[in-house]
């Protein structure tokens, strides 16, 4: 770089103007990630208005060697926004707008800094939905979550954040836009570029514009929480609910007791449900508007009194109102209450379900031979595969050897190290026990053949 980095920032100053570049202690407000709520140590923090505008600064950016970290809702757990003082921030807070919905072809176009409330609510008012849904829904970004490939409560049913994605806009590394928005489901023009940003974390450019596929919305929703004896027990009431509702079924939510009892515990939620059971499922099951009708809840009841003939559910409450659906889905999705462990430390893995129980059982048993009063907490989408864990013991000295606990059994049992966080910082040095060598050899080509001055989020992933 010819000049200073400070010499530069002021050259982005003057060149975009206030509103789009924040200096100083302007970018140090910001937080670092969710863990860590203020201190950005980025040189600037761009904000671009539209496409045309981040595509220039990317091009300031490529001339001057500045690398970029693009940052979204703030809601990650994997440090994938983590910034230098040498590297810019570029955020797309500005770009927030769902710029059309179309009902008949079941699609919106929307800008890469708007939140998933927004969308949802956008698209609600033309009868439809866009079934990704999380817990952080108000803040995190749609940008974000295909950055990210994210998942959420209803993946059993529609799939992960990659398969409601038809089109993207995409601001490339030499800061050239990239137009893909298409709007078709069927499109086999040979190679899929779409599929190169969903997931690789703004590392081969900055996804600005998607067009995601939509679905009627509906009312018809019917939920239980229910207990069980036994992880079997669990598992064949899965399977009951598959062979019984069918594509029907969207959510089969797992809470392991201690989880369970931490966010029921006196002056948090209420507990439908005793809570000495060990384990918990919230199951949902979501029917077509157009099938809305009182057999679809009778079914519904009707296979949960079958569970509970054959001795698979001790106990279960079923919603009779939107208000008690809703309780009993803030049961899984306060997960906030697990912060007021400490020290924590906290995990998203997916592994085969007949690997689970194996897994989580060796697992308590390491930590507890290090650490006898170890708390140690487990939910997820188990459904899919996705357990979420919460590790409480040991202290910072500790972080290498709890995380090599949790991850390297993944490797014999084909599991992942990321079911749907990502992989970011954090867990880069843990990648290599979910991709071989010819797969993170295939990554490093094309990382280096779409940004071969590595300027786009360097040192994330890879």
């Amino acid at each position: 770089m010819s000049v200073s980095t400070d010499a530069v920032a002021h050259l982005l100053l003057n060149r975009f103007g206030p509103t789009s570049v924040l200096l100083g202690e302007d970018v140090r407000e910001r937080p670092v990630s969710k863990q860590i709520v203020s201190g950005c140590e980025a040189l600037a923090l761009l904000r671009p208005a539209d496409t045309q505008e981040l595509a220039s600064m990317v091009r300031f950016c490529v001339e001057h060697e500045l690398p970029m970290v693009p940052r979204a809702g703030m809601t990650g757990l994997v440090g994938g926004t983590v910034t230098s003082p040498d590297e810019v921030s570029l955020s797309l807070e500005r770009m927030n707008r769902v710029v059309s919905v179309d009902r008949d072809a079941q699609t919106a176009v929307v800008q890469a800094g708007t939140p998933l409330q927004a969308i949802h609510e956008a698209v609600q008012a033309h009868g439809m939905q866009f079934p990704l849904d999380l817990g952080a829904r108000g803040s995190a970004t749609i940008g974000g979550m295909l950055s990210t490939n994210a998942g959420g409560n209803k993946v059993l049913r529609y799939g992960m954040t990659r398969d409601l994605v038809l089109g993207l806009e995409v601001v490339l590394p030499d800061g050239q836009i990239m137009n893909s928005m298409y709007r078709l489901l069927k499109n086999n023009t040979g190679l899929d570029l779409k599929q190169l940003y969903i997931g690789t974390e703004g590392t081969l450019g900055i996804i600005t514009q998607a067009v995601l596929r939509l679905f009627p919305s509906t009312d018809d929703r019917h939920a239980a929480l229910c207990a069980f004896e036994s992880f079997d027990a669990m598992v064949q009431m899965l399977n009951l609910m598959r062979a019984h509702a069918g594509p029907a079924l969207s959510s089969y939510e797992v809470m392991w007791n201690a989880y369970y009892a931490l966010v029921t515990q006196p002056g948090r939620l209420r507990a439908p449900l005793s809570r000495d059971y060990p384990l918990y499922a919230l199951i949902e099951c979501e029917y077509p508007a157009q099938g809305r009708s009182a057999q679809n809840g009778e079914r519904f009841a009707q296979t949960l009194q079958t569970a509970m003939e054959q001795g698979l559910v001790i106990d279960a409450v079923i919603a009779q109102s939107e208000s008690e659906r809703g309780a009993l889905w803030r049961l899984r999705d306060e997960v906030h209450y697990i912060r007021t462990l400490s020290p924590i430390y906290t995990f998203d893995v997916s592994l085969p379900i007949g690997q689970m129980q194996a897994y989580l059982r060796s697992l308590r048993s390491e930590l507890r031979a290090r650490w006898p009063d170890a708390v140690f907490i487990v939910y997820g989408h188990v459904g899919d595969g996705n357990l979420h864990l919460a590790i409480s013991c040991g202290g910072k000295e500790d972080d290498h050897t709890i995380e090599q606990l949790v991850y390297e059994p993944l490797a014999a049992i084909g599991g992942s190290v990321s079911a749907e966080h990502g992989i970011g910082l954090y867990k880069k040095p843990y990648l290599q026990f979910s991709r071989n060598p010819v797969e993170l050899a295939v990554m490093r080509s094309v990382k280096a053949a779409l940004d071969p001055k590595n300027l786009m989020n360097p040192g994330k992933i890879l």
